[in-house]
């Protein structure tokens, strides 16, 4: 008897603690350690496109504080406190218990009563230990430099490389939680952190298996509708044909170049970062046009004279061509062109192989290719 007195006690606790909790909003408890001066606490929404402060509260004399706010679907949210900024996921029912001390240099803190708050915590962490991996780095750096009184390509060829190591590092970790949180709001916000270029295929990927769960949540969806758009011309699919006309108006078809390696190179005359990058590009053609590589040049210029003359000076040898319409070419859209330099590499059954190769990763892409 009294075995059953105890679970129907706490069936009935349960039930009561349940029936407490307002669905129809999330609360979040708070209590600080040495607050200092700070008298007020804010709390901030947040996405992948932008951050509003949604309300504010005073701390207490006991340095609590309470906000109560709602949210029908799943959403990051940022509290801050002084010059700390704490992550959150918040939705309505949650009920939320954060602390921190903040004489903690590190930023720590605990929360409970929301499981998707403590995934953000988890990746927080792992981002930390990356960035002060790539800090320390940075440090050591700037000290030489300091030492000799000036930057140094030979120091710089050394901290380069264990920079671009850790970063890789920090990409693989967090590509990995999303992967072990497919399901976890954290998971999503985790994904948008990384390099959508070098992820494309793998955030295209998650995005087309996004769970049914996190679809409420407007950036959740505005991200998906974005990888849906980029799927067509992604690396693992076939290059859609285009018909565009060259500097002499000749017709040029991406079908022209079947059974070929063709990078299609998207630039301009007044893009400083396409002239920047066009030497290493002529570089490699000359080194591998003869292996099999070729290139067709594509300007979002809207005057054919400073394209043609830019071609010239830079001494780009390979076909050009243009629809003069700036971001509104019909090529351009196609591509979904919104940046530039931008490029292509397809492989010779028309597949888009390669994207955005720039510097040592064109360089190091060819000499793989065409060394086999």
């Amino acid at each position: 008897m009294k075995n059953i007195l105890m679970i129907c006690s706490a069936a009935l606790l349960t039930l009561t603690i349940s029936s407490c909790k307002d669905k129809n909003a999330f609360k979040i408890s708070g209590t600080l350690e040495h607050p200092g001066k700070i008298k007020k606490v804010y709390l901030l929404e947040a996405d992948s496109a932008h951050i509003n402060m949604v309300d504010s509260t005073n701390l207490s004399e006991n340095n609590e504080f309470d906000f109560k706010h709602t949210a029908p679907y799943a959403t990051l949210y940022k509290m801050r406190i002084g010059t700390s900024i704490f992550d959150l996921v918040a939705q309505n029912g949650d009920d939320i218990i954060f602390k921190t001390d903040l004489d903690d240099a590190g930023h720590a803190y605990t929360v409970s009563g929301s499981q998707e708050s403590e995934k953000i915590q988890q990746l927080n962490k792992l981002e930390n230990v990356y960035g002060a991996k790539s800090e320390k780095i940075m440090a050591e750096y700037q000290q030489k430099v300091q030492a000799i009184g000036h930057e140094s390509d030979s120091l710089m060829n050394i901290y380069k490389p264990l920079f671009m190591s850790v970063q890789d590092e920090s990409s693989k970790s967090v590509m990995k939680f999303v992967d072990d949180n497919k399901t976890s709001l954290a998971g999503f916000y985790a994904a948008t952190t990384l390099d959508p270029n070098r992820f494309e295929q793998q955030l295209v990927a998650y995005a087309d298996g996004m769970a049914d769960n996190l679809k409420s949540n407007p950036s959740v969806r505005l991200f998906v509708a974005q990888m849906e758009a980029i799927k067509p011309i992604s690396v693992g699919h076939k290059a859609p044909e285009f018909t565009i006309n060259s500097v002499d108006d000749k017709a040029i078809k991406l079908s022209d170049y079947k059974g070929k390696y063709v990078l299609v190179d998207f630039w301009a005359s007044w893009c400083g970062p396409c002239r920047q990058e066009m030497p290493n590009v002529v570089k490699q053609y000359a080194a591998y046009k003869g292996k099999g590589l070729n290139i067709l040049g594509i300007s979002l210029d809207e005057q054919k004279y400073p394209w043609v003359k830019a071609a010239k000076e830079m001494n780009m040898s390979w076909p050009q061509a243009s629809e003069l319409k700036k971001w509104d070419g019909p090529t351009e859209k196609l591509y979904a062109v919104q940046a530039i330099p931008a490029n292509f590499m397809i492989d010779p059954q028309g597949m888009i192989v390669a994207k955005n190769l720039t510097g040592p990763d064109l360089e190091e892409f060819l000499k793989k290719t065409f060394s086999k």
